[in-house]
């Protein structure tokens, strides 16, 4: 047992965080707690930060130059194996600092990517992650590769270039010839995508989508629902106290029994400064919430900077083009705030609550009924015994409070969606 942990111990990176705090900016000390949290679901040891006050950023090496001889001196005296940046840094300040540290340079942007690269489970997912990879590591190819001068002659289709084309084309073109390759099988699997969501769309069950900051605890929010009103553990998504535990989007139908189903998704969670490479290469997962009849925004009321988490998540969906639907604050994790007895509390369209121990959950779903059911309407209904299939479609999809069987046909008592309601008004009870 003890060898098994002395090798994963060894297999941990050892890392040390650098960041630059720009004309005192607020949110500095947050980002660098991020990162190092980041790192952490990437599995590394932060063993060192290195943070500097500057009034922009060196064009050069992101930090001064006296600050990186100070890195390079960290990184040999500590035996580090990783140095990370807080900032998406250039191709050239990357291609600087690679030649003046020693050891492999990540920057956020990388690292969100490769936490992606170990998280992506669904073929789509990988997809996804490697096309978003190939695009930020095209630009980046000169500082990513030591032997940059190398000459190499070309073979196969490359051959009609000549021998003495770099290496460094030869990758470009592999490159992007690979993320054309991945473009045309996401095209493919968006299609598939969009038939299914069509199927869901014609069977008329309203959309409830959970966004919000990574972590925040959509995940553990969708199995207690799965839980509680599907109880198969097949349906269960993963959920653990990490950033990024969930990439892939995942639906389940709710039910409780009376009629009044909707479709709950869980979707990849936000984060400050994710890289846009990853939104766009993400797109047609995240697309799932511009279809939502309603979105339930998970929040860790716990967090101090929940407010920020908010602002980001709506930033977020404002570039999804989804700011105008409805929305539930879920106020999650408020039992490390407030005493169990305060909760559930509601204040609007927030609810304080605990997910894990499924404190405000059934009123959290009557506020969400509320909503998406608030187009619904009563009718009293007279269906010919010949039109068995209608009284058959009502008592599954609408809520049937009493049936009587008349001479001239069945007589529903219903609370039913619009459109269905408009559907068989011909069949609507003539009142006295």
């Amino acid at each position: 047992m003890n060898e098994n942990n002395n090798t994963q111990q060894e297999n941990i990176s050892r890392v040390l965080l650098v960041g630059v705090n720009v004309d005192d900016n607020p949110d500095f000390e947050t980002s660098m707690e991020e990162l190092e949290s980041l790192a952490e679901a990437c599995e590394m040891e932060v063993t060192a930060k290195i943070e500097q006050n500057l009034s922009s950023l060196n064009p050069a090496y992101y930090i001064g130059s006296g600050k990186v001889k100070e890195v390079q001196e960290t990184v040999e005296q500590m035996d580090l194996d990783y140095v990370i940046f807080d900032e998406t840094l250039s191709p050239s300040q990357l291609k600087n600092l690679q030649k003046e540290v020693g050891v492999p340079i990540m920057d956020r942007t990388n690292l969100i990517l490769e936490i992606f690269s170990r998280r992506a489970k669904t073929r789509e997912a990988r997809l996804q992650v490697e096309s978003a990879n190939l695009q930020y590591m095209l630009p980046r190819l000169v500082g990513m590769r030591e032997a940059l001068g190398r000459q190499a002659g070309a073979s196969g289709s490359m051959s009609n270039k000549g021998t003495g084309e770099k290496q460094i084309e030869l990758d470009r073109r592999k490159i992007e010839k690979r993320i054309s390759e991945l473009r045309r099988e996401l095209e493919a699997i968006e299609h598939d995508r969009n038939t299914q969501r069509k199927r869901r769309n014609d069977s008329s069950l309203p959309q409830v989508a959970l966004v919000g900051y990574t972590n925040a605890g959509k995940s553990t929010l969708m199995n207690k629902m799965v839980e509680t009103y599907v109880g198969k553990e097949e349906k269960m998504v993963v959920a653990r106290d990490m950033l990024f535990a969930t990439l892939d989007t995942t639906v389940r139908k709710i039910n409780q029994n009376d009629r009044k189903d909707f479709l709950l998704s869980d979707t990849v969670g936000f984060i400050s400064k994710l890289p846009h490479g990853l939104v766009k290469a993400f797109r047609s997962t995240l697309d799932e919430v511009r279809y939502a009849d309603l979105l339930l925004q998970i929040v860790d009321a716990s967090d101090e900077h929940y407010r920020e988490h908010i602002q980001v998540t709506e930033e977020t969906l404002r570039e999804l083009g989804a700011e105008k639907i409805p929305c539930i604050y879920v106020m999650n994790k408020a039992d490390l705030i407030m005493a169990k007895e305060e909760l559930p509390r509601i204040d609007g369209n927030k609810i304080f609550m605990s997910a894990r121990d499924g404190i405000g959950l059934q009123e959290l779903l009557q506020m969400i009924k509320k909503r998406v059911f608030s187009g619904n309407r009563e009718g009293i209904f007279l269906i010919p015994y010949e039109k068995g299939e209608i009284v058959s479609y009502l008592n599954s999809n609408a809520t049937v409070s009493s049936q009587e069987y008349l001479a001239e046909g069945v007589k529903l008592f219903v609370d039913c969606r619009e459109s269905d309601y408009s559907k068989y008004r011909e069949y609507l009870f003539p009142e006295d």
